[in-house]
């Protein structure tokens, strides 16, 4: 038995809603919040980045956990905004939680699907028996440029998962992958924001590898969607889960309390991973949870938990996600939005 035996996650206290960002470029938030499902998103402050972030909801996985983090053998942070080209953001999250120096660490890159392959791996390595304990982290500082759909959704925060075989508050009970090379979203080096296939993104990009996952992962156990008592994909914003997760016949009990883009935004490597957090916020002992991720390029992770009689007892000793969420809030207009972002991709 493996599984996660602790988590914890980070969300920035500033916010922007839709309707501001659509005053500056002349577009019809009515319709932007409908299409979307999206009213507000998270802004990183001007001393915020993927390190920070990952470092505090790591402290938050580590104290749930309640382990010693020198026992930590590995550490995974996946992201697209590291802020370093060249210099691991993993070692940073190591050091911080004490978890150095004898500890393998490395810098994860796959679009919106980054977390879940270090959580992928992190199982895999206890599972192997080669460390007692490994961290994954899912965060981003998301960027989409200026007037492009991305800058209504596009927002930051972190969720951390430490791995164990003891003490568990979610057994894995099987995992499943479905990739295939679609360009559907892209950044180039030294490119400030990304660029994105526009409708191309949804029904042969998102929608099939997250379908195909889910396929895949259901063959592999033998289950049906009713079988979960919760379930969690990917969230570009708050329209597309939705849009099948009821094709493939879950019910809005099951995703409600993973989905967090209406009020969050998407918080691309951080997003489905946040979205376990929040369930995990939620769930009872003995529930199953499905848990799929999406990255473009492109690649879904499918993932079953079942919950056991530990979670209620450790998730009240960090913040959960919807503390996180509701409360602490500070909106800004655009130009402090612009230039909180300007000091973040451009530091003095």
């Amino acid at each position: 038995m493996v599984g996660i035996i602790g988590y914890g996650t980070q969300i920035p206290r500033f916010r922007i809603k839709v309707e501001e960002i659509a005053k500056v470029w002349g577009a019809d938030p009515v319709a932007l919040k409908r299409g979307l499902n999206l009213n507000e998103k998270s802004v990183p402050a001007p001393d915020e980045d993927c390190a920070t972030l990952a470092v505090n909801a790591a402290r938050d996985a580590v104290k749930r956990a309640g382990i010693n983090p020198a026992e930590i053998g590995a550490v995974y942070v996946g992201s697209e905004s590291h802020p370093y080209a060249v210099k691991p953001t993993g070692t940073i999250v190591s050091e911080a939680l004490g978890a150095c120096p004898f500890v393998h660490t490395a810098d994860l890159e796959f679009a919106c699907k980054a977390g879940t392959e270090g959580m992928f791996i992190a199982l895999q390595l206890v599972k192997a028996g080669a460390v007692k304990y490994a961290l994954a982290v899912g965060a981003d500082t998301s960027q989409g440029a200026p007037g492009d759909a991305l800058e209504y959704s596009a927002s930051a925060g972190a969720a951390a998962f430490v791995m164990g075989a003891d003490n568990l508050v979610a057994e894995l009970v099987d995992t499943h992958a479905y990739m295939t090379d679609t360009p559907d979203f892209w950044r180039r080096e030294h490119a400030h924001y990304p660029e994105h296939g526009g409708r191309f993104t949804g029904e042969p990009a998102y929608k099939k590898h997250i379908t195909g996952a889910v396929n895949a992962i259901l063959d592999k156990t033998g289950l049906k969607p009713s079988d979960f008592n919760y379930m969690i994909f990917h969230q570009p914003n708050g329209k597309f889960p939705v849009q099948v997760a009821k094709k493939m016949g879950f019910t809005e009990p099951q995703y409600r309390y993973g989905l967090l883009t209406p009020t969050l935004g998407n918080t691309y490597s951080g997003s489905s991973p946040m979205g376990l957090a929040a369930t995990l916020d939620e769930a009872g002992p003995d529930e199953l949870i499905l848990l799929v991720s999406y990255g473009s390029g492109a690649g879904s992770d499918a993932f079953v938990f079942k919950t056991t009689e530990r979670l209620p007892e450790i998730r009240d000793l960090a913040p959960k996600v919807k503390k996180q969420l509701d409360t602490n809030k500070t909106y800004l207009e655009y130009g402090a939005y612009a230039k909180f972002r300007r000091k973040i991709l451009k530091p003095e």
